[in-house]
């Protein structure tokens, strides 16, 4: 029986979700959750996330210790209002022209072009020693940690990477303090390395973003859904040094994730050459929702519009991706793989398999 049967309500379905980081990108994962705690025939087992994913799974857990799906709904949206208000004081905003043109970027707002150009030239521990993150007043004010541990209707792992060993940190539910949320968020040209217990920690997106094997160890659900912000592929070679740096960034942050990727998909292969036995293995599926063209057509810069009306448009996108996703793909859920790791793969010269990928994985 399910957590969400033990509660009396029957729910058809249930999931994992995987979160990736992605600065003010992280609205349009904000729109998937809205949607997905909206479907009451959806029952969300637990949340990785990384980064801006982070903060989403941490706000959506303290929601549902406060009101159910319900309660993160509500949650995620007083969140990003916050998010917006301390952003207003920001000096990187908009150009008038790009206002008038309808651009959410910020590359020709000079206040962005001085950061930039400053981020690569100096350390934060020259630019800024005090640490000043007006995030981490908002993660503060707006977080109960105490309700985030008490929440046990719903698994949370939070990643960061330690700075000393290059390996990722997997923070589980009872353990995620405003540090492993900060951490988690902690680019290290902008910021100061988050020690907690004496371990320096920066952004987890270099090693896990997101995060997928805690849901196989400890997750009663069999299926993964992953929200990706960060384009995978990119036609074309960027020429600008900005574009350069912006591809070089989606390249290193989607580099955990298709490292994970493929792990799962060689046990696959393993299982099923026989070399690996579902006795010891459990059946995974995995799904994916993106902001495909939406997405692609965002440049970096915009990672940090914290406008309102940017975050709205993002939240929207993401509802929509969300509701063709279900519509889509409902009755797949507990049953099949609609994420095809053969074609994703395809470019590395992996053979041609069925379209259903299933991960087996050690159980208990």
């Amino acid at each position: 029986m399910s957590k969400a049967e033990g509660r009396g309500k029957r729910h058809e379905k249930s999931v994992n979700l995987a979160l990736q980081g992605g600065g003010s990108h992280g609205a349009f994962t904000w729109g998937v959750l809205d949607r997905m705690f909206e479907e009451d025939r959806l029952w969300i087992e637990a949340i990785s996330g990384t980064s801006a994913g982070a903060m989403n799974a941490v706000v959506a857990t303290q929601g549902m210790y406060d009101g159910g799906a319900a309660g993160a709904r509500l949650a995620l949206e007083e969140f990003w209002r916050a998010v917006s208000v301390a952003g207003q004081a920001s000096p990187i905003k908009r150009t008038p022209f790009d206002m008038w043109a309808g651009s959410w970027s910020l590359d020709a707002s000079p206040a962005y072009l001085m950061s930039d150009l400053l981020s690569r030239m100096a350390s934060p521990y020259d630019l800024n020693p005090l640490g000043f993150n007006p995030l981490r007043d908002v993660v503060r004010e707006f977080i109960d940690f105490d309700k985030v541990a008490g929440c046990s209707d719903m698994g949370l792992y939070i990643s960061a990477t330690n700075v000393e060993t290059g390996r990722a940190r997997v923070f589980h539910r009872e353990e995620v303090t405003l540090d492993v949320v900060m951490a988690s968020a902690c680019l290290p040209t902008l910021f100061k390395a988050v020690e907690i217990d004496g371990v320096p920690y920066w952004d987890g997106g270099f090693m896990g973003n997101p995060v997928l094997f805690p849901f196989i160890d400890h997750s009663p659900s069999a299926d993964i859904v992953i929200v990706q912000i960060n384009p995978l592929k990119r036609e074309g070679t960027p020429r600008r040094a900005r574009d350069i740096q912006n591809r070089v960034n989606e390249i290193t942050f989607n580099g955990s994730l298709l490292r994970d990727l493929r792990t799962i998909d060689l046990i696959h292969r393993l299982i099923e050459e026989g070399a690996l036995s579902d006795e010891e293995y459990r059946v995974m599926n995995l799904h994916m929702i993106d902001g495909c063209d939406d997405m692609l057509a965002l440049d970096a810069s915009s990672k940090l519009n914290s406008e309102w009306a940017f975050l709205e448009h993002l939240r929207n996108l993401g509802r929509d991706h969300a509701d063709r996703w279900l519509s889509a793909n409902f009755d797949k859920i507990e049953t099949e793989s609609t994420l095809d790791l053969r074609a994703m793969f395809d470019d590395f010269g992996a053979p041609q398999g069925a379209n259903a990928v299933e991960l087996k994985s050690r159980k208990g």
